[in-house]
């Protein structure tokens, strides 16, 4: 069984998530997205409005689930038996910092990281853009899938 972590605050969900998520699904047997809480962090989504932006957007997809947890992606990993770490990578910048953390994860755990490039017509989009777009009272409705949909 390849049981692959898809690990993120998703604040919100974006294109470019859904893309990997898609295109991670003919890999995997299972995806698991994994919603990381962080006390430390200011969100503009809660984290039940993150679960439900995501499960709504896969909600026809079998192989995918949706999680939230505390604590290392590794430890999450062992518990549920999963075998794969899955990022998706925009530019150099993401690269390089996922690699340290792949590096990181594999020295405590052994588990494999599998990167994915984003589509060219994703690789421009994040998290914190459409936050700041939404903040701005602009149009955000093209950068993220239709389940994330909110008042302005």
């Amino acid at each position: 069984m390849r049981k692959a972590i898809f690990p993120g605050s998703f604040d919100p969900i974006t294109l470019g998530h859904e893309d990997i998520i898609k295109r991670g699904i003919p890999l995997f047997d299972e995806i698991i997205i994994a919603i990381g809480v962080n006390a430390e962090k200011k969100y503009m989504f809660s984290l039940e409005e993150r679960k439900r932006f995501i499960e709504e957007t896969f909600k026809d997809e079998p192989k995918v689930s949706v999680i939230t947890y505390e604590g290392l992606t590794i430890d999450l990993a062992k518990r549920l038996k999963a075998n794969f770490i899955l990022r998706g990578l925009r530019n150099p910048a993401d690269f390089e910092f996922e690699k340290a953390i792949a590096h990181t994860n594999r020295k405590l755990s052994k588990i494999e990281t599998v990167f994915l490039l984003t589509a060219a017509s994703t690789s421009f989009i994040s998290s914190s853009i459409v936050r700041d777009v939404l903040r701005h009272g602009g149009e955000y409705e093209m950068l993220v899938p239709d389940a994330v949909r909110v008042q302005k």
